[in-house]
């Protein structure tokens, strides 16, 4: 009896230990928790592209944030072709998508950051999409370092390189509430690659320089020749991003912004192949047998510029009151490593997206997405000869979404979209294609 009453004191006392300790962090302010310089990962990170610079933020203590996306959709696609043999759908739900964040205010101006997908369309399993450390400040003394980190942000590691404004408006596995639709582009430009970049900005103008490794993954392999390029020197990957972002009074803000990224020798160039996370259109356009976590950019065009590109994007922001207009203009080119010669690439991308209600929790929009790309021989299905692309083709999507924010944290949305594949030949499974419907989704973003 006594060791029962011992053991159940011994709980009480954790317990009180515990509960004092709830109460004490409740008593600590805001400002002692928050890491600083991060874009919110609720409603409040809309809008925001490159993450805040706040040089006024007190440092007291380590501080760890967790934060965390979560996505359920609901599908109800359905795709045809000439020739017959998809995938065979019917309305349901998909796999839910996850990612969780960890955020370290580790000193003084200087945050880390790891990203993992706990759950992807690609990979069921929890994995890591990169990390990286964010320096705001130097621990240098002197007023020169000052002055200079005032307009100074740098970034080491790796991470999501900031080529383009697209990829501050697209759905990141299940991190999918910044995005007012359901899918990215059809020409995704988005990739995690091991490098820096520093970013200047001032008075609303903006520069940025980076240098990554230009692959997905480290890679200490040497390139192995061809016929067609000896060149076994892996190059570095350079890209480079100015523009002018300017509030221009309570109800405007204008910005515009142009990104070039070149890489002329790679061991395997991601680009456009970069997301390990999934489409969010399930299926679309897959043949008979596929499988999600195989087959996962549905409705999605790789170009498949592995060995060199060289691509640039153009986008622009309005936002009047509740209207945002928002577009891009893409054109990349580049090849294989048995090609002789470069191929392009062109997308154009316009979204109207119009907020209302108390604190713009009620919104509708239209997207329109066109890519023009010749691609590379591939194999034809069954068949051992290849495919040969002679002309371009076309691929061209339209997308109406709506969306509620119930609260900061929680979204539901909804978008019907039709994509249309144009003069693809007659061999490809894709001749003839096309995929209409509706997709909702449930977001959670904290």
């Amino acid at each position: 009896m006594k060791a029962k009453t011992f053991t159940l004191l011994k709980a009480s006392a954790l317990m009180l230990a515990c509960l004092s300790t709830g109460i004490a962090a409740a008593q600590v302010t805001p400002e002692q928790t928050e890491v600083a310089n991060l874009r919110p990962y609720d409603k409040s990170g809309i809008n925001v592209f490159e993450s805040p610079k706040d040089t006024n933020a007190v440092f007291n203590r380590l501080k760890v944030d967790f934060g965390a996306g979560f996505t359920q959709s609901f599908q109800g696609l359905k795709h045809e072709n000439t020739g017959g043999g998809l995938y065979r759908m019917s309305p349901g739900f998909n796999t839910a998508n996850a990612n969780l964040y960890m955020d370290v205010q580790l000193a003084d101006g200087i945050r880390l950051n790891l990203t993992s997908y706990l759950s992807a369309r690609h990979h069921n399993e929890t994995w890591v999409k990169g990390g990286y450390i964010q320096f705001d400040k130097l621990p240098f003394k002197g007023q020169v370092w000052e002055n200079i980190m005032k307009v100074t942000t740098i970034k080491v590691g790796h991470m999501e390189i900031n080529y383009g404004d697209q990829h501050f408006r697209r759905s990141d596995g299940g991190h999918t509430l910044y995005n007012p639709f359901v899918e990215n582009y059809i020409l995704d430009g988005f990739t995690t690659e091991i490098g820096g970049e520093v970013l200047v900005r001032k008075n609303g103008l903006f520069g940025m320089l980076g240098v990554s490794n230009g692959m997905i993954k480290g890679n200490i392999d040497s390139l192995t020749p061809t016929l067609q390029d000896d060149n076994i020197h892996k190059s570095p990957a350079v890209y480079f991003k100015g523009g002018i972002d300017k509030q221009v009074n309570d109800l405007l803000r204008v910005r515009f912004a142009a990104s070039y990224y070149t890489n002329k020798s790679s061991g395997g160039q991601t680009l456009y192949a970069g997301d390990r996370t999934g489409s969010n259109y399930f299926m679309t356009m897959e043949k008979l047998g596929s499988t999600a976590s195989a087959n996962f950019t549905s409705g999605r065009v790789n170009p498949g510029f592995s060995k060199k590109v060289d691509a640039f994007q153009l986008n622009g922001f309005v936002k009047l009151q509740g209207l945002e207009l928002y577009g891009t203009y893409e054109a990349a080119q580049g090849r294989t490593k048995t090609e002789t010669s470069d191929r392009k690439a062109t997308q154009y991308a316009m979204d109207a997206v119009y907020r209302f209600g108390k604190a713009e929790n009620l919104f509708f929009g239209v997207r329109y997405n066109a890519v023009q790309v010749r691609l590379a021989n591939v194999a034809a299905v069954g068949t051992s000869p290849a495919i040969t692309y002679n002309d371009d083709i076309n691929i061209d999507r339209m997308a109406f979404g709506a969306g509620w924010f119930v609260t900061k944290n929680v979204l539901l949305k909804g978008e019907y979209v039709k994509q249309q594949f144009k003069n693809i030949p007659v061999a490809d499974f894709r001749n003839g294609g096309e995929f209409n419907g509706y997709v909702v989704q449930a977001v959670v973003g904290f």
